[in-house]
């Protein structure tokens, strides 16, 4: 099994008209992933426990299979790694609800560490063990991956975060 690049949306042209009819379903395997990583040109490691990761400059996003038969999932879950003070807990938690709300992934939460940190976890997840069109696993995953970078930015704006990052990459004027 193998992906068509012309089967990763654009999310703007018109699509080419494709020969055949669409594909039989298909139980998604970690190779399927790497193979779409790869097309979308994003790098990647495989951590301790065998699964996929790929590493941007704040977060990590997982490709995990989990589960066994019908009930195999597919979970793109993506850690956060810029740290948030408890104290702001409560406008993180307003944030990510009204993200919640508003966009149908990933769906975020908040885990504190017991170092009194605050970080955030967006989630999104596919039930595949009966197999799903490759069509739909290919897009499906194209778009949590590119939610996942959009949350980041998001999240930077709402907080208020680029004058912090700014400054923190600023020399001192003095």
């Amino acid at each position: 099994m193998s992906i068509d690049p012309s089967s990763i949306p654009n999310f703007g042209g018109q699509p080419e008209p494709q020969s055949g009819g669409p594909a039989g379903p298909v139980v998604p395997d970690q190779d399927l992933v790497k193979q779409l990583l790869d097309q979308m040109e994003l790098k990647y490691v495989v951590d301790d426990e065998g699964d996929l990761a790929a590493p941007w400059e704040q977060f990590r996003t997982y490709f995990m299979f989990r589960g066994e038969g019908d009930q195999q999932v597919f979970s793109v879950r993506t850690f956060y790694d810029r740290p948030h003070q408890i104290d702001v807990k409560p406008q993180l938690l307003e944030s990510i609800d009204d993200w919640n709300r508003r966009t149908l992934w990933p769906k975020v939460y908040s885990h504190t560490h017991d170092d009194g940190t605050v970080r955030l976890i967006g989630e999104a997840q596919m039930l595949i063990g009966t197999g799903v069109s490759l069509e739909h696993f290919v897009s499906s995953t194209v778009s949590w991956v590119r939610a996942a970078i959009e949350f980041d930015k998001w999240l930077v704006e709402q907080l208020g975060l680029e004058q912090e990052i700014n400054e923190a990459e600023k020399p001192d004027d003095e």
